[in-house]
């Protein structure tokens, strides 16, 4: 029986087992914790429950960095598949795979495409790149060839190519960035596209937020679920170096975490595990890693942790959408928040075409948020009136409107998209 189905004390009996084996793995064959147990003068014997983990240093994305080779546990030839993620200090960071990771890749996204639903018959568009080094891609491909699916990889952008593979191959779900769903409506809108009777039933989203933190559509959620309610809306979490997703089920009530993958704590300011339903730092334990396992590695994402069980069944913890992160955190004006609450109002600001937000810091020590905006090609009003009516939406949904500037578009489209990004940059940290 799959044990996000156990009971909540074997799926902590299960894990707790899994721990011990990958910190005696650790112990063996990983140069960078081997050197962490002997100078720390840790018995990892003594590490029996997850409660002990708190006892355990940190590991760091400067870590990573600084030592990135003295994570690999096996020979370089060993090595599949070579994926590299962002670095804190300039340079990425690399991973490397072996063949077992590859197969727990596909393994954690087979779970997470049946989580949300999918099944063979299914067959998935992905709208996301599988080359330029990116994990994520690969994943998705491997997962639905696991979960006996059909694929078609199609590749970002390009709403007329997306649109046209829809209307030839008939795909029951498709798999983008939820900003860009705003786009493909819009490109059928102008075009005589009947999206609502299209094949599509299910959209899982990536990289970006379509839930509030009680689980409500966020803006962006409520904005494609009024222009789409016939489809399905679910939402994941993940990252290269936690090689794992968090997938909603039908219920969209939080990313389900599958226990034979992963560990994850959620910490306060201070280091220490906060009370469940808390929002804090991310930390995980990766579990049946082969080439390059993490232990407490702090993902600088802030959610918290969901232990009531689901409606679906499952009894596995879930992680609450994601409000930012750590080093991401704003002050503005006195009030806390985090680049993806400014996202989400932008996302829903009707003559926004594409935007970049900006951190500096005042001259007096505080934050200062400037929004650079681009403007559809359709909007005749004056800068001062939509500036105004754009400070008035973060107002009302934030309460403090950062400062806005409108820029061409196409030169926002440069600062989104530089050369070497796989991703969207829709947030640039100047701050001291």
């Amino acid at each position: 029986m799959d044990i996000e189905f156990e009971s909540v004390e074997r799926i902590k009996a299960y894990q707790e087992e899994l721990l011990a084996r990958q910190l005696e793995y650790l112990a063996e064959h990983s140069p960078y914790y081997r050197e962490l147990f002997s100078r720390n003068r840790i018995d990892i014997s003594s590490v029996t429950h997850l409660e002990d983990l708190a006892r355990l240093p940190f590991t760091e994305k400067a870590d990573l960095q600084r030592r990135n080779w003295d994570f690999l546990c096996i020979p370089r030839e060993q090595i599949i598949d070579y994926i590299t993620t962002s670095g804190t200090l300039g340079d990425p960071v690399t991973f490397g795979c072996s063949e077992r990771d590859l197969q727990r890749l596909a393994f954690n996204e087979h779970k997470s495409f049946a989580c949300a639903g999918l099944g063979k018959g299914d067959v998935l568009q992905l709208m996301t790149t599988i080359d330029k080094r990116f994990m994520a891609g690969l994943a998705y491909w491997l997962g639905i060839r696991d979960l006996g699916a059909g694929i078609i990889r199609v590749g970002n952008g390009v709403p007329e190519l997306q649109w046209d593979t829809i209307m030839r191959l008939h795909p029951t779900a498709i798999m983008c960035v939820p900003s860009f769903i705003l786009r493909l409506i819009e490109y059928a809108e102008q075009n005589g596209i009947d999206y609502r009777h299209s094949s599509i039933r299910k959209i899982i989203g990536i990289g970006e937020g379509l839930r509030n933190q009680d689980f409500s559509l966020n803006l962006l959620g409520q904005r494609i679920h009024e222009k789409w309610p016939e489809v399905h809306l679910f939402a994941t979490y993940s990252s290269t170096e936690m090689s794992a997703t968090f997938s909603e089920c039908e219920f969209g009530c939080g990313g389900h975490v599958h226990p034979e993958l992963i560990i994850v704590e959620i910490i306060g300011d201070d280091g220490m595990p906060v009370p469940d339903g808390m929002p804090g730092e991310v930390v995980i334990t990766t579990l049946g890693v082969e080439a390059m396992p993490l232990l407490r590695f702090r993902t600088g994402d802030i959610a918290a942790k969901v232990v009531e069980p689901c409606r679906c069944g499952r009894h596995s913890y879930r992680l609450t959408p994601l409000l930012g992160r750590k080093n991401n955190m704003l002050k503005l004006k006195g009030t806390t928040i985090y680049p993806p609450a400014i996202n989400d109002v932008l996302d829903n600001t009707p003559f926004v075409l594409n935007y970049v937000v900006v951190a500096r810091t005042s001259s007096s020590g505080t934050d200062d948020v400037l929004v650079r905006i681009g403007l559809r090609p359709d909007v005749s009003a004056d800068h001062a009136s939509l500036i105004h009516n754009l400070k008035d939406r973060f107002r009302a949904r934030l309460r403090v409107a950062p400062e806005v500037e409108i820029l061409p578009a196409d030169v926002i489209q440069q600062i989104n998209f530089p050369a070497k990004s796989r991703k969207p940059v829709k947030f640039i940290d100047e701050r001291h």
